[in-house]
């Protein structure tokens, strides 16, 4: 039987290039980790991510031994934010950047679940001698975003300022919402295989109504 995959059956992992959409996203578990500064340079951020797949795996396995329920890992998501949000339209600061990486998990996945899947990635590190520096700032978090507007982007990351631009000094004010919250992106490419001009993005911000 083939794992089940939440991107072919939740609506917030659906978008379109070109298209705008408003959606009720529901609350959903992650593992998060925090960090600072650009992500093509930055050593937090390659540890972050070094350290959040090897406990989505452990947590994959273990649902599917202990309880019988196979889920494919779910790719990388980030949220984005600056002190000046034009850091990531107009001028693209990545160094102003701060984050927090993510992988989704499901909803039967416990505390102690999550406890004991990283006390497994850790003691596997150990007995290979290769240490997972951030393991320990992983944690598992409802993330609750409600009303969102998303769209698709497919190409370089460096291209996303003009769409972004569109979302928040057009699309978002013509329809009576303001921005709320932290950018998202779900990043449904590999990214270490494809090449940038086919990276397929999910650009994600909450609103609400405008006051």
């Amino acid at each position: 039987m083939a794992a089940i995959d939440p991107k072919k059956t939740l609506g917030a992992y659906r978008a379109k290039r070109g298209e705008f959409r408003i959606l009720e996203v529901p609350p959903m578990p992650y593992l998060m980790i925090d960090g600072e500064g650009d992500p093509n340079t930055s050593p937090a951020y390659r540890d972050a991510v070094s350290a959040l797949f090897p406990v989505a795996y452990a947590l994959k396995f273990a649902s599917r031994k202990d309880l019988g329920i196979d889920t494919v890992v779910m790719p990388l998501e980030g949220l984005w934010h600056a002190p000046d949000m034009e850091s990531f339209t107009s001028r693209r600061d990545k160094s102003a950047w701060l984050w927090t990486m993510m992988i989704m998990v499901g909803d039967h996945v416990t505390a102690p679940m999550f406890t004991e899947a990283v006390e497994i990635v850790a003691q596997k590190a150990a007995k290979k001698k290769e240490p997972i520096p951030s393991l320990d700032a992983v944690r598992l978090e409802t993330l609750d975003e409600g009303t969102c507007v998303q769209t698709l982007h497919v190409g370089p990351f460096d291209e996303e300022g003009p769409v972004l631009d569109d979302l928040h000094h057009r699309f978002i004010p013509e329809h009576g919402l303001q921005m709320r919250g932290l950018h998202h992106e779900i990043y449904l490419s590999d990214m270490r295989r494809t090449d940038p001009s086919k990276l397929r993005t999910i650009l994600r911000q909450p609103v609400a109504p405008r006051a």
